[in-house]
């Protein structure tokens, strides 16, 4: 493939975190451009990459045959050169620390779903943790509405994970896409009609952890006017040490779709948890959203890509709004636009390789 000229990027913009390297990386490998970034988590502490920021860059890179400099845990300059379109495969990720798979899956993510064959991928390392997207607002939440747009993925937790040891376990097939993706169009935030989620527990049964936080959460929602919850209780013996998570979601009718969650963490008791999501949850849906806060930036890079323009409204707009915005502008010939939170994208249109097999892995 021809290659475009470098794109250089300041890593300290807007959130400045390691979702905007993820995301950098994620786009570079999609249109083939060389990317330098540079001030790499200037204002984290520590500063520069991470274990987790470097496997999802190696991740990508092996998905293109990019080649790195600056990939080391502590560098705060990276280059990424891709070499190829995205290859589809079977694929094996371990983070080797207790840091974000589920962040991982969302860096490659896009990039498989424009491979030239099916993928899938065993990645290990944390499935629940603050500042992470859990296991299960992945598989309810943003996999849902990509869905709408066209995008087949299925993901499935083969083994809880937790802070500090890890050893979380997902699995990720993805079905390379045939057409550009549609526009997501969510423009009314409607009725709630479904409300639903998980409470996970592991090694932790006898505490009732799980069927606290669910019984606590539904208290609280149903206080809140919300239609009866229906939160499923899983009680763990396969994670490599105790933890939890709560996941909590709502539909309405006009296909909204809004989530909240937390984990667990050492003095922090079930019914905190419980209602720290049900108050994330019912803030969103006061805001007049139709999508939840992590969905708002989680979703910018696919509006960018589709054909069409997309538009849905966020609970505020935050530095990682700010910041996913501002990559897809880098990026891609599209406009975006907020007015209020009404956020809207006229997407690039970007091509899937063609003459491939449609079979899933």
């Amino acid at each position: 493939m021809s290659t475009p000229a470098p794109l250089s990027l300041d890593g300290s913009r807007h959130s400045g975190s390691g979702t905007l390297v993820r995301q950098a990386v994620a786009l570079a490998a999609l249109v083939g451009r060389p990317l330098r970034l540079y001030n790499v988590r200037a204002r984290r502490q520590p500063p520069g990459l991470r274990p987790q920021h470097l496997k999802a860059v190696e991740a990508v890179a092996e998905l293109v045959d990019a080649r790195l400099e600056g990939a080391e845990v502590g560098s705060q300059r990276l280059t990424f050169v891709p070499r190829r379109r995205p290859r589809g495969g079977t694929y094996r990720w371990d983070i080797g620390t207790a840091g974000s798979a589920t962040l991982l899956v969302q860096t490659v993510l896009p990039v498989l779903a424009f491979a030239d064959g099916p993928s899938r991928a065993l990645i290990r390392g944390g499935l629940f943790q603050d500042f992470a997207p859990t296991y299960f607002h992945l598989r309810h939440a943003l996999l849902p509405l990509l869905h709408r747009m066209g995008l087949v993925a299925r993901l499935e937790m083969l083994r809880p994970g937790y802070v500090p040891r890890g050893g979380g376990e997902l699995l990720l097939d993805v079905t390379p896409l045939q057409a550009p993706l549609r526009p997501l169009r969510l423009e009314q935030q409607g009725r709630p009609v479904r409300v639903f989620g998980v409470a996970l527990a592991s090694h932790l049964k006898q505490r009732r952890v799980a069927r606290r936080m669910a019984d606590r959460c539904r208290q609280r929602l149903l206080e809140a006017g919300l239609p009866e919850p229906h939160i499923e209780t899983i009680d763990d013996t396969s994670a490599y040490q105790p933890g939890a998570a709560l996941a909590v979601f709502v539909e309405t009718d006009t296909g909204a779709l809004l989530g909240a969650d937390q984990a667990g963490a050492p003095g922090r008791p079930s019914e905190a948890i419980a209602d720290n999501v049900a108050r994330m949850l019912l803030e969103d849906l006061r805001s007049g959203a139709t999508v939840d806060r992590h969905l708002a930036d989680q979703l910018i890079p696919y509006v960018a890509l589709a054909d069409g323009t997309s538009a849905y409204h966020v609970p505020e707009v935050t530095d990682h709004v700010a910041s996913s915005c501002w990559l897809v502008e880098a990026f891609f010939n599209v406009t975006v636009e907020l007015q209020g939170r009404r956020l809207s994208v006229e997407g690039t249109a970007l091509q899937p390789i063609p003459d491939r097999t449609a079979t899933a892995p």
